[in-house]
């Protein structure tokens, strides 16, 4: 009787404690840059609901992608650590098994899981390792890279086609309809939210598109695709009113890189997408959390993507999982207003490898047939492939690329040449040039030198996790 009574009281009090923690719903758009928005001062789009959230929410307005592309960025998003630790290099690069997601911790204490719209982490096929169950996520509406409207996406491992459906909307409906079934068990929720737009090629819907008539016709497209996504936010935001959960829903909106080239905006900073200059890795956030924040706040000191995991645990209540060292932080006493400076640097780690091709509606349609047919597809094996320890182990020479170490305003850029190896560095004072204008390499030798020691010390920690010394 008294092992009965003592199971009851656990029960309920572990009941109490999840109803206690926030709801948390993360939403990134794929390839939107800084200035993609009208709070932001993009003089043509229209953004209201995002620009409501930003200017009732908190506001961040230097949030940087962990790289500037898609899949490494993610992959921060699910580990809290820079993505070439765990070998997600370049676009198309799966996550491996070996690494705990967020979804995983999240799940082990009570939560239910979903992830809704790009994976772009490996395969979404049933048999494959990478694919979204594997990773923590109890329900999965996925498609291996962007998609668009109308597009095909892996539910649960079978291909279904979304005939007429706009693509943010795809990934919106679809965690909304598993919210309200999922809120029935009383668990709290965590839900994926990832758009494929604005990514290329821009077909937007027609009624989005006609908002932009004195624009170009790719400009009206791509435009019209930020609108979407706009309408698709919004009506998750109202759809979470309506299910009476949105005061203790912690909310999160970011993209997943900066700016596209000529089409997108990086608000004047320098460079765009696949660069590691600001424009290449600004992006914009905003987090809404009524129950907690319910003021209003701008935060100008600097977050990273790999800060969400840490950030979620702790507004979450969980204790981070013992195992390999987090690259992130914890953002909440920033929101808390403790704090307007980040507590250790940040690095970034371009590759100068290629992607892993992921031409998502050509797979998802061979998969659609092949099921047509009663059978199922293996998984990809270029990305089965890539999950591997490297093996001879990964030295920096293999991947080169272009490095920057983040340390309060300053930010030292390490540029390896494709041809030659030779190494240059380039140093901005950040408070001062926010647009990377001014090298200071020269004027202040002392301070490179230092700051490229501790970035060589950070890439000898990168290159021990991705040669399993995590694990």
């Amino acid at each position: 009787m008294k092992a009965l009574l003592a199971c009851l009281i656990f029960a309920l009090s572990s009941a109490l404690h999840a109803a206690d923690r926030p709801h948390v719903i993360l939403v990134m758009a794929d390839d939107q840059g800084w200035g993609d928005m009208a709070y932001n001062g993009h003089p043509v789009v229209k953004t209201p609901n995002f620009d409501d959230a930003a200017a009732t929410g908190i506001r961040f307005d230097r949030f940087y992608a962990a790289a500037p592309v898609c899949s490494p960025t993610r992959a921060s998003v699910l580990t809290g650590r820079n993505p070439n630790r765990l070998g997600v290099y370049q676009w198309g690069y799966p996550i491996r098994t070996q690494e705990v997601t967020l979804a995983e911790v999240l799940k082990d204490n009570g939560y239910t899981t979903g992830h809704f719209g790009k994976w772009h982490l490996g395969s979404v096929r049933n048999e494959s390792d990478s694919r979204p169950g594997n990773h923590g996520f109890d329900r999965w509406v996925s498609a291996p890279n962007f998609y668009e409207n109308g597009g095909t996406l892996s539910d649960e491992g079978k291909a279904v086609t979304f005939e007429g459906v706009e693509s943010s909307f795809i990934a919106v409906d679809s965690a909304l309809d598993w919210m309200k079934e999922a809120l029935k068990d009383e668990k709290p929720i965590f839900a994926v939210i990832w758009f494929g737009s604005p990514h290329s090629p821009h077909i937007a819907a027609d009624a989005d598109a006609a908002l932009y008539p004195d624009e170009e016709k790719a400009d009206r497209n791509f435009l019209g695709e930020v609108t979407g996504m706009d309408r698709a936010y919004g009506k998750l935001r109202e759809e979470l009113d309506a299910m009476g959960i949105r005061d203790n829903t912690l909310l999160w909106y970011c993209s997943d890189n900066g700016a596209l080239p000529r089409v997108g905006s990086s608000g004047g900073f320098r460079g765009n997408k696949g660069l590691v200059y600001e424009g290449g890795l600004l992006v914009p956030s905003i987090v809404e959390w009524p129950a907690k924040f319910p003021d209003h706040k701008v935060i100008s000191a600097r977050g990273n993507t790999f800060d969400i995991f840490p950030t979620v645990l702790e507004a979450a209540g969980i204790e981070k999982p013992e195992g390999p060292a987090l690259d992130g932080e914890s953002l909440i006493p920033m929101m808390e207003g403790a704090t307007m400076a980040r507590n250790q640097p940040m690095g970034f780690w371009h590759s100068s490898l290629r992607g892993i091709s992921t031409p998502s509606e050509e797979w998802m349609q061979e998969l659609k047939a092949a099921q047509a047919e009663g059978r199922d597809l293996p998984p990809n094996e270029a990305v089965a492939a890539a999950m591997a320890l490297p093996d001879p182990p990964n030295r920096f020479e293999d991947l080169n690329g272009h490095l920057a170490w983040i340390d309060g305003d300053w930010k030292l850029h390490q540029i390896v040449d494709k041809k030659s190896g030779g190494i240059t560095y380039e140093l901005y004072d950040l408070k001062a040039d926010p647009y990377e204008e001014s090298d200071l390499a020269g004027a202040e030798s002392d301070r490179v030198e230092r700051m490229k020691a501790a970035l060589s010390a950070w890439v000898d920690s990168v290159l021990k996790s991705l040669n399993g010394g995590d694990y």
